[in-house]
């Protein structure tokens, strides 16, 4: 089991919050590992792999104009994912999460080995991008997973304490 995925489930439920997720180079990875976890049917109900860029207009509702400015690998285009996954499935929590899984697709500016990610928790924003090198496809993509839910684990432990 992924760590961390047990401590977001936990949360989730204790704070009554449904997930949703659109990736795009995890593919699902980061869903997957949350549904190990044997009660994340409470908390999960519907989630998106927006490969293409078409598929994260339709259904993470990222803007064009955010697409052709910044491109499919962005912190801001991560961060429309999050939060237009979680409008679509109505639920408090959206992860999205793009980037360059490799071996090819790199560029200059944006290496093999970059990912961004986008975490909407209660109506706030936060991005992040994570440089993982050209350490291999599935190794980028597992690194993905395991960083994405580290840090939505300390985004819904400040939104505790922010809440008491």
């Amino acid at each position: 089991m992924t760590p961390f995925a047990e401590q977001v489930v936990s949360l989730l439920k204790e704070k009554k919050y449904h997930i949703s997720f659109a990736e795009s180079c995890t593919a699902g990875l980061a869903v997957g590992a949350l549904v190990e976890v044997a009660s994340a049917s409470e908390v999960l109900s519907v989630s998106f792999v927006t490969y293409a860029n078409e598929a994260k207009v339709k259904y993470a509702h990222v803007s064009q104009k955010t697409l052709k400015k910044h491109g499919a690998v962005s912190e801001q285009t991560a961060g429309e994912m999050a939060k237009g996954c979680a409008k679509e499935a109505k639920a408090e929590v959206g992860v999205g999460i793009s980037g360059i899984a490799g071996p090819g697709g790199g560029t200059p500016e944006k290496p093999v080995g970059t990912v961004c990610f986008g975490f909407y928790v209660n109506g706030v924003l936060s991005t992040q991008t994570c440089h993982f090198g050209d350490i291999g496809r599935n190794e980028v993509r597992e690194a993905s997973v395991k960083t994405a839910l580290r840090r939505l684990h300390e985004l819904l432990l400040a939104d505790e304490k922010k809440a008491k």
